[in-house]
């Protein structure tokens, strides 16, 4: 059911200055920003030969990255994002094994539109853990 790592998510303080370090630092790619008010979160991508870094930071109050930030004031590892073939048959498969699925159990688009879900951090030794479909859904199936 896994496939490939899609990319590692890392929470910082503030995006202009993380992706200005990653420029700077490694002479890495740094996708144009991204708002996303359905998560509450601006992200970036660094992009890698093998795969991507996401640097996401609060879009709102209400963010659930400022939870994380309050704890890690620097900043650190937020998620780690694997790519499925059918998200259906994850969640479903997941669901049947007991695990805890975050939010509504219905994938939601995510910063590739592309349908994501994300699965508690306690059913996963302490790792949040974001599951992406690896091609787009035709018609109106995401919720």
């Amino acid at each position: 059911m896994i496939g490939r790592l899609n990319h590692i998510a890392i929470a910082v303080p503030n995006l202009e200055s993380a992706s200005s370090t990653y420029k700077k630092m490694f002479g890495a790619t740094v996708s144009k920003e991204q708002s996303l008010p359905e998560h509450g979160v601006r992200v970036v991508f660094v992009e890698l030969s093998n795969t991507k870094i996401e640097l996401i930071t609060p879009l709102t109050k209400s963010s659930p990255i400022n939870s994380f930030l309050k704890q890690h004031k620097k900043g650190g590892i937020h998620h780690i994002c694997y790519e499925v073939e059918d998200i259906y048959k994850a969640r479903d498969h997941l669901l049947s094994e007991k695990a805890t699925v975050i939010g509504e159990n219905d994938p939601q688009i995510g910063a590739h539109g592309k349908p994501v879900i994300f699965l508690h951090p306690k059913d996963f030794d302490g790792t949040l853990i974001e599951l992406q479909q690896t091609s787009k859904i035709k018609g109106n199936e995401v919720k």
